[in-house]
């Protein structure tokens, strides 16, 4: 058996959970620079607010309803997520952590009482965290997440659906719209519609032959998971190959000082995650834009593939080879909206070989060991480069909360 756990309205939760006030409230959060809608909480639903309206767009129904908006704040989401996770993991001895708020969880073997023990789960999510939790639970992990939904969408179940029986099976296929099949998207629905198949269950009715002549073999994939029939199995994370921090601008950027500032902070911040998955890089790529949107400026894009001389993972290496990339593309009098750096070719550090000619500087290791544990335990920033700045988003965000769990600078006041 498979559960499959899933945070409900999960940023709105976010936000819900240091301020309690926002019970009940509609809350929507938007995406970079306050562009469009990313996450709502039901009660915005509820008002006609959808998934991906511009913001710009939905301001009558903002002051309507008294909508409460908040910018996107990544670093808060981030760390909640890891806590739940963390809390999951402990069910069970392998769980595979599907995005930011879901997860898989085997439970394959466990003679546990199957409902019990996700309302257990529900609960003690609840309780540490602060974050909703539904709970779907079924023999494969497509009929896990038909579970989930249901979960969701029935309140007398208290957040938790087992299925656990062939009629459950075959009830929870025939309610669930062919569109909202996990991994079926608008335009599989379509072809699907036009052959007349409307729910899951009509999917599952399908000759094998048929579905993967117009899915492929993941749709076949797809339905035997949904016939019961153990298909989709659990994914281990594996190593990135690529690393990439890119960001667009709160506003545009004329001077090379200000380009080597948030340079050197994205390098930063990819140079963590590499070290994070023990990994070095022995290429990068820097890349800077103008505007393409000011008509004033011809539009200049430039980018430089750096091979490095040696493999690293060592902040202060690789913010120096990418600085100096940066100025081979900068061009005076421009003003640029949007830059980032893309960690290439990554290798094993443990399995790495050292060269007898060039290599890593050696100190650089217990120094970034030290400057990670400082920033795990005191914030993100609490170590930075003198030419980096606090921030590794600069873009609007005029809605946005505090850190509250990654931040000594933003923690809750108790005033008694």
């Amino acid at each position: 058996m498979y559960a499959l756990a899933d945070c409900n309205n999960f940023y709105a939760s976010c936000e819900r959970v240091f301020n309690p006030t926002l019970n009940g409230k509609p809350i929507v959060v938007l995406s970079n620079n306050d562009g469009c809608v990313i996450a709502r909480s039901n009660e915005a639903k509820a008002v006609g607010i959808k998934m991906g309206d511009p913001a710009f767009q939905i301001e009558r129904l903002i002051r309507t309803h008294n909508v409460q908006v908040f910018s996107s704040n990544f670093m808060l989401y981030g760390d909640m997520s890891r806590r739940v996770m963390n809390i999951l993991a402990s069910y069970t001895p392998s769980h595979e952590i599907y995005s930011i708020d879901e997860c898989f969880l085997d439970l394959s073997g466990m003679r546990v009482d199957l409902r019990e023990y996700g309302l257990k789960m529900r609960r003690q999510v609840g309780r540490w965290t602060g974050i909703p939790l539904s709970v779907g639970i079924a023999p494969t992990k497509a009929l896990a997440k038909v579970a989930n939904r249901i979960a969701k969408k029935y309140p007398e179940l208290q957040g938790v659906h087992v299925i656990d029986s062939e009629e459950k099976r075959v009830k929870a296929l025939k309610w669930l719209p062919i569109e909202d099949v996990w991994g079926i998207g608008r335009r599989y629905a379509r072809k699907l519609r036009a052959m007349g198949v409307n729910t899951a269950y009509d999917f599952t009715l399908l000759p094998e032959s048929l579905v993967r002549s117009v899915m492929t073999v993941v749709g076949g994939n797809l339905q035997r998971d949904l016939l019961g029939i153990p298909t989709l199995e659990m994914e281990i994370a594996e190593k990135k190959q690529s690393i990439a921090t890119t960001r667009s601008f709160d506003r545009d950027y004329n001077r090379l000082e200000e380009l080597h500032e948030r340079i050197a902070t994205f390098v930063m911040t990819s140079a963590e995650k590499l070290r994070q998955q023990q990994s070095m890089c022995r290429r990068m790529v820097v890349f800077i834009e103008t505007n393409r949107f000011n008509d004033k400026e011809e539009f200049y894009a430039n980018s430089v593939l750096l091979k490095l001389p040696f493999p690293t993972s060592s902040s202060l290496e690789l913010v120096r080879f990418a600085i100096e990339g940066l100025k081979s593309i900068y061009r005076e009098h421009k003003h640029y909206k949007r830059a980032g750096v893309i960690l290439l070719d990554l290798v094993d550090a443990n399995a790495y070989q050292p060269s007898l000619f060039f290599n890593s500087d050696p100190k650089h290791k217990k120094l970034m060991e030290t400057i990670d544990n400082l920033n795990r335990k005191h914030g993100k920033t609490m170590v930075r480069l003198a030419s980096q700045d606090e921030l590794t988003h600069k873009m609007r965000r005029l809605h946005l909360s505090r850190a509250y769990t990654s931040s000594f600078n933003e923690l809750i006041e108790i005033h008694l």
